[in-house]
């Protein structure tokens, strides 16, 4: 996959998180391709909601989108 494909991805789920989450500005969602950790926190501050909790509504976003199936969003170690 090259780097446009993985990016166009990422750009997908960063759809679904902004619609879910609106209170999140790009720069938050944009936490999640380098610093989750940093995402994760934003997340909670303004959500109340747990890591594990956003993990999973996240893994649901990849897996639903049509033409996301069998790759991951492009994520680096916090």
């Amino acid at each position: 996959m090259n780097k446009e494909q993985v990016e166009g991805k990422f750009d997908q789920i960063k759809g679904e998180i902004k619609k879910t989450w609106g209170k999140l500005t790009d720069n938050d969602i944009m936490l999640y391709n380098g610093k989750q950790e940093e995402f994760f926190g934003v997340l909670k501050e303004k959500y109340g909601v747990a890591k594990e909790v956003a993990e999973k509504r996240i893994k649901e976003f990849e897996k639903d989108c049509p033409t996301c199936a069998g790759t991951r969003t492009p994520t680096k170690a916090a």
